[in-house]
């Protein structure tokens, strides 16, 4: 089904999750793009309603504040556009209340990205499945966004067969208590606090000075949960389920941007020089590859960015036609908050 209403000039925006990291971060983005905005609501929990949220302002929005509303069925009466990063059982329980209400949801939550009848949209790669839903576009894992972001103009030159990739997940990907517990638990580190001293709550272990092999949960085949949505949203977005994907995915102390070692097998030759040419075309990505003066992409250094940062480009001489690179991107931005709102602004200039 293609939905068919068209979006007003000025939409009214609902950002449910307003209070949340990623919610803060569509606040900061919606300004940022000077989205062409008539009305934001910030929607949270009832615990959070009344709170007052600093909003620089768009479209015709001016800065100020934004009071919190208690996120309800009846809150998204009048809304054209809904971001929500509210986790999978709140989108899911509002999902009819907002196509009810005529609204667009973007999902930031895992609730629907696997749905046959929900488009799994990076405007890089697949703009057009955008315009194929009947209510609900789904954005996809943080980690698969940034990975096919950096594919696509590769698998433009050659199919793809095979993917093989090790990221390195900021503590951001756990939401914002996770980020807190990585300032909080460094700082207990660097007191002397070791092992069983250390405050540990959003993680299944202790995140400062170490690496955990462990995002989500474990499945039967002992691969965890984020793998294999690396796994299935890059067949859906990329639209070829014969792309063979084996992801590792490990939290690492960084705050917010992700890093991954990427190697990709083709079906035919594809040179390290085509490639960069095609990875520097393409829009959204930033090319960060000069070795001899130790230039590539690094997470601690690339908070705040928009871009999908790719470098470390070289051949894999493991495999008869293959390339290795570093790709890096902001998880609340591009891997979440703006990838929804890029799709949004998809939406109302309503063509690719």
């Amino acid at each position: 089904m293609t939905w068919s209403k068209k979006l007003p000039e000025n939409p009214v925006v609902a950002v449910a999750g307003a209070t949340g990291a990623v919610g803060k971060e569509f606040l900061q983005v919606l300004h940022d793009v000077d989205f062409p905005a008539s009305e934001v609501r910030a929607l949270a929990s009832a615990r959070s309603a009344g709170k007052k949220l600093p909003f620089l302002g768009c479209g015709q929005v001016p800065a100020g504040e934004l009071t919190v509303q208690e996120m309800t069925p009846e809150a998204f009466e009048g809304v054209d556009i809904a971001l929500f990063s509210a986790g999978a059982s709140v989108s899911k329980e509002m999902r009819e209340a907002v196509v009810k209400a005529g609204a667009v949801m973007i999902d930031n939550s895992s609730a629907f990205r696997m749905d046959e009848d929900v488009p799994l949209v990076v405007p890089e790669v697949n703009p057009a499945a955008a315009f194929e839903h009947n209510g609900v576009i789904a954005n996809p894992n943080c980690s698969t966004i940034q990975m096919v972001v950096a594919l696509k103009p590769l698998y433009d030159i050659a199919p793809i067969t095979r993917v093989v990739v090790s990221t390195y997940q900021a503590a951001s990907g756990a939401g914002a208590p996770a980020m807190e517990e990585l300032y909080s638990q460094t700082s207990e580190y660097l007191d002397g606090k070791r092992g069983d001293e250390l405050t540990v709550s959003a993680f299944q272990h202790q995140i400062a000075y170490n690496c955990i092999p462990h995002i989500d949960k474990f499945l039967e085949d002992d691969s965890t949960k984020e793998e294999w949505k690396m796994v299935v949203e890059t067949k859906k977005i990329m639209g070829d389920d014969n792309i063979k994907v084996a992801a590792t995915c490990v939290r690492v102390p960084v705050l917010r941007c992700h890093g991954e070692a990427v190697n990709v097998e083709f079906a035919g030759e594809v040179s390290v020089e085509a490639a960069r040419a095609a990875l520097e075309a393409a829009p959204g990505i930033t090319v960060m590859d000069d070795p001899a003066n130790n230039t590539y992409p690094m997470p601690g250094l690339l908070a705040g960015t928009d871009d999908t940062y790719v470098g470390r480009l070289r051949k894999d001489p493991t495999v008869e036609h293959g390339l290795a690179m570093w790709v890096v991107a902001d998880q609340i931005r591009k891997g979440a908050a703006l990838n929804a709102v890029q799709i949004a602004q998809l939406l109302m200039r309503g063509e690719v």
